[in-house]
């Protein structure tokens, strides 16, 4: 999950908000240290803090909740909104041919975020290319060279020529039929007079629509600095954060980038070249708050799975069979990792209220939906499409055949009616995800 340390102190300090009495000053008040608490071990920026506590503690005690909010979740829609002017709005990245030059620190991540961001335009349905024009660093021609031949992105390099410039040139000749054109440029370990005059001189040749910074996470509020030396030398359009997963010093990059008015564009969330997302603020913090991701899930959906995965109009009509929940369990393996889809969803849907996992439990449930794969395998088409035919003497047989035991068979058909009773729910409205979210965030 995208900084689970901060995620977590952040839900800590609302559940202690949903679980007071009444909302009071003193209760407001210890809100507000918690949440204080939680974005200094996270590196925010002190000011920047303090500044957001106390229009915090000012508009929970002054305004009036809106029509049809409770004083509770008023005050965590005010948190919301405060987090919002803390990290600012998300680049604006359009779906067009563009060219796009990176530039960045050497370690920041750059080549391997440059071969994702080709990943990001390549699944949005644009041609993308990418040129390596870092001459600097031993290695980066055949690392990115490696990256972009495994995720079928064109690759243009001169290995030999230590020419930048010409072979940005070049490269944008040999790549002219293709959306996007990045141009991975080289990055030293620090600003230096030779790096800005290549920088600039291949921002001439290639007139980029977005100049990229890449930051790593882990350098906290550092960011600001760099920030600031980049947009001098080229003038940044936008900021890729890298190595978000976990780290403890991710707000101040975050805080720090927002500060100097650089938008951020994308975060990089894991190793994966799916683990790579284009930044909208407004999803980010409802994924801290524990209040889910939905249209981030929907969108990783849909650009992963076909209908032939899994079909929603069936299982929303009650359709769900065995057969259907095989495909589903195969559709999640393709999604990416269960704990990445699981942070997505509200508060008591995976998030906050509801049972908080543990990174063994979330491999201990890997293993049991890879088991009830296996199980599925030793059943009939006629059990799959109709799973209440299964009896005792089909459970043995089932049991044999899988290598596993009735017990667990039992347990996979108990799962299945489960899931049939919880996605009935779904229609029904009993689980209104849209209407719950409205309520979240008073919208």
């Amino acid at each position: 999950m995208v900084m689970e340390k901060l995620g977590d102190s952040l839900q800590g300090a609302l559940k202690k908000l949903i679980g007071a009495g009444r909302i009071d000053e003193r209760t407001v008040n210890e809100v507000v240290k918690d949440i204080q608490r939680a974005l200094l071990q996270a590196d925010v920026n002190v000011k920047l803090v303090m500044g957001m506590s106390q229009r915090i503690k000012e508009r929970a005690m002054k305004e009036d909740p809106p029509a049809g909010m409770n004083p509770r979740e008023h005050v965590i829609r005010i948190v919301y909104q405060e987090l919002m002017e803390i990290i600012g709005k998300g680049a604006e990245i359009q779906l067009k041919p563009q060219i796009i030059m990176m530039v960045g620190l050497q370690g920041s991540g750059k080549t391997t975020s440059t071969a994702k961001l080709a990943r990001y335009f390549q699944r949005k349905g644009l041609k993308a290319g990418v040129i390596a024009a870092d001459t600097f660093r031993p290695g980066a021609y055949h690392q990115l060279k490696i990256l972009c031949e495994k995720l079928n992105v064109a690759f243009y390099g001169e290995e030999n020529n230590p020419d930048a410039v010409e072979i940005t040139r070049n490269g944008l000749k040999a790549l002219e039929k293709y959306d996007v054109k990045i141009v991975d440029t080289a990055g030293r370990h620090a600003l230096e007079a030779d790096l800005i005059d290549e920088m600039e001189r291949i921002n001439a040749v290639a007139k980029p629509n977005h100049k990229f910074m890449v930051l790593d996470a882990g350098i906290g509020q550092q960011a600001s600095q760099q920030a600031h030396a980049f947009n001098d030398s080229v003038g940044i359009t936008g900021v890729i954060i890298t190595k978000l997963d976990g780290t403890a010093k991710g707000g101040g990059a975050l805080s720090a980038v927002s500060e100097t008015k650089a938008p951020i564009a994308f975060i990089g969330v894991g190793e994966t070249p799916e683990d790579f997302e284009k930044f909208e603020a407004d999803r980010f913090i409802s994924r801290l708050l524990g209040m889910g991701d939905l249209k981030s899930l929907m969108e990783k959906a849909e650009e992963t799975l076909s209908e032939e995965d899994v079909n929603v109009e069936a299982m929303m009509q009650g359709r769900f069979t065995l057969k259907d929940m095989y495909k589903q369990l195969e559709a999640m393996n393709k999604m990416g990792p269960l704990k990445q889809i699981m942070s997505m969803l509200p508060m008591g849907l995976g998030g906050m209220g509801g049972v908080k996992l543990s990174d063994e439990m979330f491999q201990a449930t890997s293993d049991k939906m890879k088991n009830y794969k296996i199980i599925m395998d030793s059943m009939t088409e006629e059990e799959m499409a109709d799973p209440k035919i299964i009896g005792g003497s089909r459970i043995k047989r089932i049991s044999r055949g899988s290598g596993c035991s009735p017990e667990e068979v039992r347990e996979l058909l108990k799962y299945h009616k489960t899931m049939q009773t919880a996605l009935k729910g779904f229609r029904g409205g009993k689980f209104n995800i849209q209407k719950m979210m409205k309520k979240r965030l008073g919208m």
